[in-house]
């Protein structure tokens, strides 16, 4: 889940009380970069994933055979000017060893480079860490925080996502913290609407995680860390001192001098034949999106769309 992205804000604070060597022991490792060369910028790839692995709250591989990655997000850190975190919908439309997919499915028939490859070619940059957060993952950490609040003016009742809520503001569990994020059949702006309550999460565990309250806690600094680090999968060359250089580029792409949202989009409903509804990427204007983002010559604000 995009949400917990925050989970390394943990991992920050746990620095404070405990080694680096004991966290870079506790990080998972999977092959995911391209040759592809760095640029200027650094970049970060971060995932959500459904994947059933037998980890709490994600059930074995045999309960759901495959998986998705219904979260992608790209994290931008240029040399100079602002920093960026930008969505690509979980139905965009590409092509993978000849075949066309949703991007979504691409780490699962492809494998997780392939998926890299292919947010690189919508980008036109190198991807130069990723960092895979696995089911489970953000409802332990939002329990470990006691639970966090949330907005929402819908009341819904999804059967699918397991969310019940009332229109208004909330205190909120992990498991409804998690329903909260990957509710998409009752919104009306499907999984655009996702997205929104997504950065919704990420700013209110954001929040929390950050708090004096929780800073001075060394024992619940040590049980939020424990939860954030066993809930992701880095890439195979990521080690704590760029988790930290992460969370200095989130904070900054998420405050009022950072640059978010999503790519941009020609038909968010198009239907190519044998995949549904997907979303056709424009290419030319995210190509030189990303430039821009690259470069550090965007302006803040939020971006993307039709």
């Amino acid at each position: 889940m995009a949400a917990v992205l925050v989970l390394i804000l943990a991992v920050g604070a746990f620095s404070a009380v405990s080694t680096w060597s004991w966290i870079d022991k506790q990080l998972q490792h999977k092959d995911m970069l391209t040759d592809m060369a760095s640029g200027t910028a650094t970049s970060w790839l971060i995932l959500g994933s459904d994947e059933r692995d037998g980890t709490e709250g994600t059930g074995t591989y045999d309960d759901a055979p495959g998986f998705r990655t219904d979260t992608i997000l790209v994290l931008t850190k240029p040399r100079h000017g602002a920093a960026s975190l930008i969505s690509i919908p979980r139905d965009s439309l590409v092509t993978v060893n000849g075949e066309g997919m949703k991007i979504n499915a691409a780490a699962n028939l492809g494998g997780y480079r392939a998926l890299t490859s292919q947010v690189e070619a919508i980008t036109g940059h190198k991807i130069d860490h990723a960092v895979l957060i696995r089911f489970g993952g953000l409802e332990g950490v939002v329990n470990a925080l006691g639970g966090v609040n949330l907005c929402y003016d819908q009341t819904v009742d999804d059967p699918y996502s397991g969310l019940n809520w009332t229109a208004g503001c909330h205190d909120a569990d992990g498991g409804t913290a998690l329903a909260f994020s990957r509710m998409r059949y009752a919104d009306p702006k499907g999984d655009f609407g996702r997205a929104e309550r997504q950065r919704k999460v990420i700013a209110a565990i954001a929040q929390k995680a950050a708090s004096p309250k929780s800073l001075v806690n060394p024992s619940h600094v040590s049980n939020l860390a424990k939860a954030s680090l066993g809930a992701v999968i880095v890439d195979e060359s990521t080690n704590p001192w760029i988790l930290a250089r992460m969370v200095l580029a989130f904070r900054d792409a998420s405050g009022e001098k950072g640059v978010n949202g999503s790519v941009y989009w020609t038909d968010p409903d198009y239907y190519p034949g044998g995949l549904g509804s997907t979303v056709l990427l424009d290419a030319k204007r995210n190509l030189d999106l990303f430039t821009q983002l690259n470069d550090g010559t965007h302006e803040t604000g939020t971006v993307g769309g039709m």
